[in-house]
């Protein structure tokens, strides 16, 4: 069994290991399959085709096996590393350490958003974006959106939703009440598009903001919180299980395009309950 870290508490020789490892998998081709994967099953709910990635109940044991199967990847490169998680309610600020120089580099400049800082800064020569929508080759942030600002998500908004006993609710989309949707982001009030998950997203800004995300490798650090997250709301609500725990019945609108309990999720043969936990396989510090 391995150790996620908090991305703060990492040693320098930490972050080089992991920063090295994720370079070596966009040098040799694996982690531009792992953003096509990621894009492909971004499936918006207006669309009515199977959502199995976001905006369903999905979201958090799909993005758990991605993650594995992430690690796994990583792991082959090098068998020390891990993926780190980033608290975003407290490390809240564009100078926080995953920021760093020695670390994911910084935001980007603003005439055009270029990352110029760090190890996936494109004038290194090492991180050129080829999927996605975006035009730019090279990788975009911009950090708390100084021209139309936004905070991070703050503790009382993440508890917000962990204090949710319901995993989900019909027609389980992203208009809907219950902790998925509200740690996912959609729930959010009129005043505010977005929540928690959403808002980092959006706080990052440039290739964070779409479907091929994980262009920026701070989608994972993002992401392993996230799962994190999905861990405490388990422990704090143990008599709550993932739903639905059958397909919709005939007739719903959602029949085909949500997954159940025991139905496999796409592109795996993994399903949402054989991700209910990871213990054996990784812990969190």
């Amino acid at each position: 069994m391995y150790t996620r870290q908090n991305q703060k508490n990492l040693t320098s020789a930490q972050k080089k290991r992991f920063t090295a490892a994720v370079l070596e998998l966009k040098r040799n081709g694996v982690y531009d399959t792992f953003v096509r994967t990621h894009g492909k099953y971004f499936v918006p709910d207006r669309d009515r085709k199977l959502r199995v990635g976001h905006m369903s109940p999905s979201f958090f044991p799909w993005h758990r096996y991605y993650l594995l199967a992430f690690e796994k990847e990583l792991q082959a490169v090098d068998p020390g590393v891990s993926i780190p998680y980033w608290d975003w309610t407290t490390d809240n600020s564009p100078v926080s350490s995953l920021w760093a120089d020695d670390f994911l580099g910084g935001t980007g400049r603003a005439s055009d958003r270029q990352v110029m800082t760090g190890p996936f800064a494109h004038d290194k020569g090492n991180w050129t974006v080829t999927v996605g929508i975006s035009e730019a080759r090279f990788l975009t942030r911009n950090l708390g959106r100084p021209q139309n600002p936004i905070a991070l998500p703050t503790p009382a908004e993440l508890q917000w939703a962990i204090d949710d006993p319901v995993y989900d609710i019909s027609p389980w989309n992203s208009a809907v009440d219950g902790f998925r949707n509200k740690l996912e982001g959609w729930a959010a009030p009129k005043s505010e598009r977005w929540r928690n998950h959403n808002k980092v997203h959006q706080w990052i800004g440039g290739h964070m903001t779409g479907g091929t995300a994980p262009n920026d490798p701070a989608f994972w650090l993002h992401h392993a919180f996230v799962d994190l997250v999905w861990d405490r709301w388990q422990r704090k609500h143990p008599r709550s299980g993932y739903l639905p725990a059958v397909p919709p019945a005939l007739g719903d609108l959602q029949r085909g395009r949500v997954i159940a309990l025991d139905e496999p999720m796409p592109p795996w043969d993994v399903t949402p309950r054989e991700m209910f936990g990871h213990q054996g396989i990784y812990r969190y510090e």
